[in-house]
Parts: structure tokens; C-alpha cells; sequence
């Protein structure tokens, strides 16, 4: 939103795969028939007969030597600089320095290199100490969506929405520990046998999560989502295919009409790349308030100021959460108030914000569909201290929310914009939705890819009213006809 550009991208990968990892030749076995069935229950056997590695790969040869080689070069390295010193230099002055010192260190080890390897040499170990060590080389591919290290020895990386292996190694858990403290330090968080757990955010915006032994088993891991460089619109989503061109028009409208707005979707489906995308479309003239525990939104917008949650101390005080931060929001004049993500009582406060006249605010969370996602609001409006009986917070819920957007990955690694539903109000006790547009699985194609169509309800949008205040009423009602 993980999201990022690519993360959206249904690009086919650069050879043909069945989907989710089963047997060549069995994409189209889910065929209906004797045959298909057969087919499909083969590929179970061969699943269950499948031998589980632990999906450790060796770096390649060049790699593996250079490793080596840094490995007796930085120690001796070590000696010769002052880590303070070296902090303040950008890496670039650090390599012009570096050079004699390295070509020094070689000479007493008895080590010739080419120039190549010198300069493979100069970039690991100035990623060492600077950077994030072995991890430098993932996050400059910009291919790489998700990094995701499962300690010293295992890291996995997502590509085109697909988990491979990646070729990059930790000398050992004291090293992998190092770095994860390098990335939390630099947002003035920290992680410890105390506090093993820490979100942080590198400067590219990209969101990082570390957990740490004894909660970890098998030692240091770092979750990292990466974010694209330039920023997607809702034109680019529609052109990787994650939606058709009446749904983009309808998104569009909603997000220049104000309309407050649930983005709905599991884990790594995409909420914040459409929340990103989406942002576009407000007006450049309104004050806008983002609120999260780890920023990640980079809204595009020029009247924007991002707020961030803070953890306690040592002492366990000091701690400002989303909902203190959500009241407080209230106090600065915002237009529309954005938050990250919901994940307990402060969604009151959020639906309290679109209730007192910040129309157009947004919000993610995780649900499976839209009448999943009005049910987690009620859930987590009632795990607060609140005493509210439920009918009144689904009311309120019914007359806040205007729009939930459910957006999905699909098993083939694509991201697709699967329902675009309206909260029309209350019946009894019952919220009442309608679907606008809806995305529907019709086959998988010989390569593996999710063959389906976007669909339109044909319903005249309850939100048809707010979309004419803003003069966009006619064009909102032909894009969802």
C-alpha cells in the first residue's frame, strides 16, 4: 500500500507457473469432469508427498568470495577508522577514504583483486557499516516488494507477488541483531530482551517490523514493506488491473466528493497503495491529518501533516496512542482526518471525526469482505471501555461510513479491487449495504493467471447526493449504471 505500485502489478512472472506452487501442468486442472478431478487430486498427492527444506540457499560464487574476503577485511578495517568519524560522511566520501585503507588491509592479507571485485569489496563493506548490511542489495531492487528475514540464516523475498528464496546470508544472529537495531534506532525506537518487539520506517517510507529471541525462535526477524518511488493513481491501478475503468471513475468521484471511506483487504492485498492513490483526488486547498503507528501514508497532497504514535518508555509510561492522537487531531482544524489502520477502540473516535464535520475521511483495516469489515468496526468499537449498547454504534457506523472498497490478492499474486460496496443505513438493527461493482472469478488461465470480469450492480449509488454537491453526480451515476 504494503503496499506499493508493484505490489499491485498482475505482471505475468518470466516463466509461466501453476498457481500457488502446484505441479507444471496442472494450471487448468480445476476444470469441472472425471479428468479435472483426477487431475486436481494429483496434485494433492504430490503436494503431501512434496519434501519440506528449509529453504536456506547458498549465495553464488562470486558473492560467496567477496563475503569471505570482508570477513578478513573488516576486522582490520574496524581498527584503523573511528565509527563516529565515518557516521558523519555520506557513503560516497566514506568509499573515497575507505580505498587506500582497503587496498592496505589487502596488501598485509596478501589479497589481490580485479577491479570488479574491489568494487563489489568497497560496496558490501560500507553497507556493513552504514548501511543495513546483506539487506542493502534487497531494498535497492526495485523488484522486491516484501523482505522478510526469518533469522541469520533464511530471508525470503516477494517478487510479482510470488515468495522466492534470496541469495543473502547474516554472519550470525550478533550481526542480524545489530542491523535490526540500526533501522529501529534511526525512528528513535528500540528493540531489546525488554521491548522484543518494535515497528520502525526506513526513509524511503518503506515499513519494517522486528521481533527479537525469546519471542523469535529461531533468532532476529525483520518483516519489511516496501513502497514505491513514485507515487500510483488510481489510473495506474486500473492500468496494472486491479480495477476497470468505471470503478476508477467511481473511486475518483468518491475521493473528490468527500465521501468518508473504509479500505478493507488481508494482509499484503494493497490497502495502502489504494489509500495512497485515493489521496489524490482531495482537494490541494484541504488541511489533511494522517494518523499511524509506524508513517507510512505519503499522501500527495501539499496541506498535509503526518502524526505517528509513540511506544511507552523504559518505565512504561509516555505511551500516546491512536486514540489520543485522533482527539487531539480534532483540535487542529483538519478537513479530513486519514488513519493508517484501525485496530481497536479508536475506530470511535474516527467515526466520531465523520460524524462532527471532517467528511471525507478514510481509514484501513483487515477484513475478508465488506459485511466482515462493518462487523470488525462493531467489534472493536465494543473491546473499548465504551458503554454504548451495539445498536447505537451500528447506527453510527451506518451514518458515518459512506463506502467500504474491499480489495483482495489473489492466489496468482495479483491484487484486484474485488468490491466497491455502499453503507446505505439501518433496518431494525441490521446495517444495510449494496454492492456497486463487484470482481467475478470465471477461470485461471493455462499460465496460471485468475481470469475474471468487473462487474457493475446497475444500481443508482445512495451516495449520488453528496457526489452532485461537488457537481459530479451525472458522471458518478453513468459510471456505476
Amino acid at each position: 500500500m504494503h503496499g506499493n505500485g508493484a505490489s499491485f502489478s498482475p505482471a505475468p512472472p518470466a516463466e509461466p507457473q501453476p498457481p500457488s506452487g502446484l505441479e507444471p501442468g496442472a494450471a487448468g486442472a480445476l476444470a469441472s469432469g472425471p479428468a479435472g478431478k483426477g487431475d486436481a487430486m494429483s496434485r494433492l498427492e504430490d503436494r503431501a508427498r512434496a519434501l519440506t527444506s528449509a529453504g536456506t540457499d547458498e549465495a553464488g560464487g562470486f558473492e560467496a568470495s567477496i563475503h569471505r574476503i570482508k570477513e578478513q577485511v573488516l576486522p582490520r578495517l574496524l581498527e584503523r577508522v573511528d565509527p563516529e568519524a565515518a557516521a558523519t560522511l555520506s557513503k560516497d566520501e566514506l568509499a573515497e577514504e575507505f580505498r587506500p585503507i582497503i587496498m592496505e588491509v589487502l596488501t598485509e592479507l596478501k589479497i589481490t583483486l580485479n577491479r570488479r571485485e574491489q568494487f563489489a569489496l568497497e560496496k558490501v563493506l560500507i553497507d556493513e557499516l552504514l548501511g543495513f548490511g546483506p539487506l542493502e542489495e534487497l531494498l535497492g531492487d526495485p523488484d522486491v516488494t516484501d523482505i522478510m528475514v526469518n533469522g541469520p540464516d533464511q530471508t525470503y523475498i516477494e517478487k510479482k507477488g510470488k515468495l522466492q528464496i534470496a541469495p543473502i546470508r547474516f554472519r550470525d544472529e550478533t550481526h542480524l541483531f545489530q542491523i535490526a537495531q540500526r533501522i529501529v534506532n534511526q525512528v528513535g525506537r528500540r528493540v531489546d530482551q525488554t521491548t522484543p518487539l518494535a515497528d520502525a520506517r526506513l526513509k524511503d517510507g518503506s515499513r519494517v517490523n522486528v521481533i527479537v529471541p525469546p519471542l523469535s525462535l529461531r533468532g532476529t526477524a525483520i518483516s519489511i514493506r516496501k513502497f514505491s518511488e513514485k507515487p500510483i493513481t488510481l489510473d495506474m491501478l486500473r492500468n496494472f488491473g486491479s480495477m476497470d475503468q468505471a470503478m476508477c471513475t467511481a473511486l475518483k468521484i468518491a475521493g473528490a466528493s468527500r465521501m468518508n471511506i473504509v479500505i478493507s483487504g488481508g494482509t499484503g492485498s494493497g490497502k495502502t497503495t489504494m489509500l495512497n492513490a485515493m489521496s489524490k483526488m482531495i482537494d490541494p486547498g484541504e488541511r489533511v491529518l494522517t494518523i499511524e503507528d509506524a508513517a507510512e501514508l505519503r499522501l500527495q497532497q501539499p496541506h498535509w501533516l503526518p502524526l505517528e504514535t509513540r511506544p511507552p518508555n523504559l518505565e512504561g509510561q509516555g505511551a500516546i496512542t491512536i486514540g489520543d492522537l485522533v482527539k487531539n487531531a480534532l483540535r487542529m482544524r483538519p478537513d479530513r482526518i486519514i488513519l493508517g489502520e484501525i485496530r481497536g477502540a479508536e475506530a470511535f473516535d474516527l467515526l466520531a471525526a465523520m460524524n462532527t464535520g471532517h467528511d471525507g475521511s478514510m481509514c484501513t483495516l483487515h477484513a475478508n469482505s465488506p459485511r466482515e469489515a462493518l462487523g470488525r468496526m462493531e467489534n472493536m468499537i465494543l473491546m473499548g471501555d465504551i458503554k454504548i449498547p451495539k445498536e447505537a454504534i451500528s447506527r453510527q457506523i451506518a451514518e458515518s461510513v459512506d463506502l467500504i472498497v474491499q480489495v483482495k490478492r489473489l492466489r496468482d499474486g495479483s491484487r484486484r479491487t474485488t468490491n466497491i460496496t455502499e453503507v446505505i443505513g439501518m433496518e431494525g438493527d441490521v446495517i444495510v449495504t449494496q454492492e456497486l461493482f463487484n470482481f467475478e472469478y470465471l477461470d485461471e488461465g493455462e499460465d496460471g493467471k485468475i481470469l475474471g470480469e468487473f462487474r457493475s450492480s446497475g444500481l443508482r449509488p445512495y451516495t449520488l447526493e453528496k457526489a452532485r454537491q461537488f457537481g459530479f453526480d451525472q458522471a458518478y451515476l453513468e459510471a456505476c449504471l
